[in-house]
């Protein structure tokens, strides 16, 4: 019932004036029932009194709803019906008297007086409509505004940690479908072909897929095409007639319009995130300054993997290039010095062989100049062994059994690594554990080791743990941090935990796959 009131104060009351037919419908029925309202208070309430009050309801009805002119007629046509009433049945003889002058008079006056207030009330209600429709879309603002920070917050934040392009691409994707409210996001990256491949999409569900890693040409009108030639925001408003296989494939997915913004990074551009949208209306006009918001996130995530990349592949460059150069510094000495230091003690030894059995004292120091010269060699051998692990050259499972052996501390070795792995995976495992041990045997006091080695397709995993005092810190050994770099160098990741009192843990991932830009 209350939405019946307000739906007809609505149509009465409304900016514009309904039809003049149903007005003119109106004004008679009204006519009609106030006559038959007149005519049974007359005969069944009080029939002296004339009830002429009863005919301006329909009058001040018609100024409400109609213009002026039905106002004035419906408010005549009442005055008459009225006079008419009173003077029946003597209606045909009826001589218009002043009283009946003065009836329509006042009926005009009141008509007049209706349409003037109605016209007020329209007025009013039109502002309030006004305000309220210019509140809600404030709010709306508000909520859009509000929705769209709370979007740019959580891919900023997936940007700040150095989430991958894998994390954020989907992310930008879905966080602008849903506050776009379109039926379809996307991230394209332009390639050098002249072609562009979609690398993050997000599509409205019972719309037909564009998977990633789908590639489109540029030939012909589409948004992507627009964007690379222009480095600028573009927009389509209709595909209908575009030209080119690209706008061909985007008709068959249902996509009438798009709006897509440049992905800039270190001023190229990189490529493209695009919105689109089924509905025949174009998308509203603040759509590329909504989308830009969210390319600007994309390009600084992409600017920062490409410099963590950068920098994780010079340095494992550098420290491919340190291990290069003990290996030879290791095979000059093994092949150089210490091949020397054999020889002449052979020499020396033969020397010392044909001194005449009088020269003893000779013989005596010929003997102790070849026991200093093996001492030298032996003191060369174990430099070199610390320049580069020669014995990694039966795999890292032998080398870590002879590091466990040789250890001054008893070491529990669990060896899980049954193949060859890539040589800077090798040689970094081994540095770790053997500054593990190490540290393990000076500073930790530690009277037991735990060793675990394994690795699957993709990753090296290496945890040690002793039952030492504890408490070590990394920012005071340069050993561990420098362990630590050639670690992250190759992609992965070296953790320590150390409290007081409950022994040493580490535990090493190192990937399998060198870093991109290391050959």
């Amino acid at each position: 019932m209350r939405s019946l009131r307000a739906r007809l104060v609505s149509l009465l009351l409304g900016p514009t004036a309904p039809p003049l037919a149903p007005g003119i419908a109106v004004a008679a029925g009204f006519i009609v029932a106030e006559t038959l309202v007149v005519y049974l208070l007359n005969t069944r309430v009080a029939p002296h009194v004339q009830f002429g009050q009863v005919y301006l309801l329909g009058v001040v009805v018609v100024a409400a709803g109609w213009g002026l002119g039905l106002t004035v007629i419906t408010s005549v046509a009442s005055s008459l019906a009225f006079i008419c009433f009173q003077n029946w049945p003597a209606v045909s003889s009826l001589p218009i008297r002043v009283y009946d002058w003065v009836v329509i008079a006042i009926s005009l006056v009141v008509a007049l007086s209706a349409h003037t207030l109605a016209g007020l009330a329209r007025t009013r209600a039109a502002d309030a409509d006004r305000r309220r429709r210019e509140a809600e879309e404030s709010r709306d603002q508000l909520r859009v505004l509000a929705e769209q920070q709370a979007a740019l917050r959580r891919v900023a934040t997936l940007v700040a940690r150095a989430a991958t392009s894998g994390e954020v691409f989907p992310a930008v994707a879905e966080e602008l479908a849903r506050c776009l409210r379109v039926h379809y996001a996307a991230l394209w990256r332009y390639q050098p072909d002249g072609t562009a491949i979609v690398v993050a999409a997000r599509d409205e569900p019972g719309v037909t897929k564009m998977p990633v890693g789908t590639r489109f040409s540029l030939e012909g009108e589409s948004v992507p095409a627009m964007v690379l030639r222009t480095g600028r925001p573009a927009r389509v408003d209709s595909y209908e007639n575009a030209a080119g296989s690209t706008a061909v494939r985007i008709r068959e997915l249902g996509l009438r319009g798009a709006v897509g913004a440049p992905i800039v990074v270190n001023g190229r551009v990189w490529g493209t995130t695009i919105v689109g949208s089924s509905r025949p209306e174009p998308l509203p006009a603040d759509t590329e300054a909504r989308v830009a918001d969210f390319t600007d996130l994309v390009a600084t995530a992409i600017a920062n993997a490409e410099a963590h990349a950068e920098l994780t592949a010079s340095r494992a460059r550098i420290v491919a290039a340190a291990d290069d150069a003990r290996r030879r510094i290791e095979r000059d000495l093994h092949d150089g010095a210490q091949q020397r230091l054999v020889s002449l003690g052979l020499e020396l030894r033969s020397a010392e062989a044909s001194v005449p059995t009088e020269l003893d004292a000779l013989r005596g120091q010929i003997s102790h100049i070849v026991s200093g010269l093996t001492g030298v060699s032996e003191d060369l051998q174990e430099i070199s062994r610390g320049i580069h692990p020669a014995i990694l050259s039966k795999g890292l499972g032998p080398a870590l059994k002879t590091l466990a052996r040789r250890s001054t501390v008893p070491v529990e070795l669990d060896l899980h690594v049954d193949r060859r792995l890539p040589e800077s995976a090798e040689v970094t495992a081994y540095y770790v554990a053997a500054e593990a041990l190490t540290n393990s045997a000076k500073h930790a006091q530690a009277s037991q080791v735990n060793a675990r080695v394994e690795a699957d397709r993709a990753t090296l995993r290496l945890s040690i743990r002793d039952d030492g005092i504890g408490g070590a810190d990394i920012c005071r050994g340069s050993g561990i941090i420098g362990l630590i770099d050639r670690v992250e160098a190759l992609g992965g990741r070296m953790e320590i935990a150390s409290p007081a009192g409950d022994g040493t843990s580490l535990l090493a991932t190192i990937p399998l796959e060198k870093p991109e830009g290391v050959d």
